[in-house]
This record gives C-alpha cells, structure tokens and sequence, in this order.
C-alpha cells in the first residue's frame, strides 16, 4: 500500500479547511507541493473539490493532527491499516440474452419434474423468472404451457450445480422441520386425550 492518502487533493482540502497544520506539513503528507496547498488555502486550487475527511476513513487519528500542529518539524504519519478486502464471490445478475430467455421456462418445468421438493419461490429464484409464473408452469396453466419442453437449466447454464444443491439441501431441511413440528403436535393431541 502507498504511503499517500486516498484522494490526496480532497484530503489536503479537509486538512486546510479544518486543521492548524503548516502548508508544508499538509504538502508532504498529501505528497503535494506546498505551492498547490497555498493555492487550496487561497481558494485558486481545487475550488469544486469536495473535502475528504482522513479521519473518518482511518488514515489519520485526531491525536496524530494535535500532535503534529503543536510541533511545526512534525511530519503526520498515514496509519497503515490496510483495508480488508473479502474474496466470498458475490453473485452478480449477469445480462441474459434473449435466446436464453424463453428457455427459462422449460428450465422451471424440469426443475418441478425433477426437484418436486421445491417451492415455487425457490424455483423462481434460481431460474430468474417470477413465483407467478412457475406456479403458473406448476398448475399447468401457463399460456405456453403445451410448447414447453423440460430443458437442464445447469447444462445451459443459468444457474450453477451447487446453486441448485444448496436449494435442495435448504428445501429438504424444511421438509424435516415439518415433519417434526407435525410429530410433536400429534403426540401433543394423544398426551391430552
């Protein structure tokens, strides 16, 4: 990581504006010339540029500014935390072309026939179509119901495999939930009867 701050212009603004801090002191921290900080103090420099506070994004603390504006041959030090950046992938809705589109249906007409376990929520969630619709394909009541052929949505890839076991594992936790909450609710009825 460099040892300048982030929007180093819009920083030397916040610092001018709101600190007791030499030019030259704010120049060598922002990695500015001191001519350009005397211009930003003067409002010829930087005059649509927005304040960047580098207290509030964690490069500076309070204490480093009160210490460096009592004592004129301190420099300020950027405080190096690097900013975590998390590597989890992030679905991202990707454009689907339209050839693609109409096979959205066949695709939640396989996944009723083959994953039956699913509810429609789940199902028009992984293919990327509305709930109506797939309770629609499910009742058989959809307006091109009869055109419709079952077609793998993970082969044409609209979704991924483990996007569709993570649904299945998640509609069969559910499942099993049900079926302990009927379990307790009947012996429930025989332990007051």
């Amino acid at each position: 990581m460099s040892d300048a701050p982030l929007m180093p212009m819009a920083t030397a603004v916040w610092l001018v504006e709101n600190t007791t801090l030499t030019f030259k002191q704010i120049a060598k921290f922002c990695k500015l010339h001191e001519v350009e900080i005397q211009g930003i103090a003067d409002g010829e420099v930087a005059k649509g540029i927005m304040a960047y506070n580098p207290i509030i994004s964690g490069q500076l603390t309070r204490e480093e500014i009160e210490q460096s504006s009592k004592d004129e041959n301190r420099d300020l030090q950027i405080k190096n935390a690097d900013i975590e950046i998390s590597s989890i992938d992030k679905t991202i809705k990707k454009y689907v072309p339209l050839s693609k589109r109409q096979d959205k249906p066949d695709s939640a007409l396989w996944i009723i026939r083959q994953h039956s376990l699913l509810k429609d929520s789940q199902i028009a969630k992984l293919v990327g179509i509305t709930k109506n619709s797939v309770t629609s394909i499910r009742n058989k009541s959809h307006w091109n119901y009869n055109n419709l052929n079952p077609k793998d949505p993970v082969a044409m890839g609209i979704f991924s495999q483990k996007d569709l076991i993570e649904a299945i594992e998640k509609a069969e936790r559910r499942i099993k939930k049900l079926k302990k909450e009927k379990e307790k609710e009947k012996n429930k009825i025989k332990q007051a009867n």
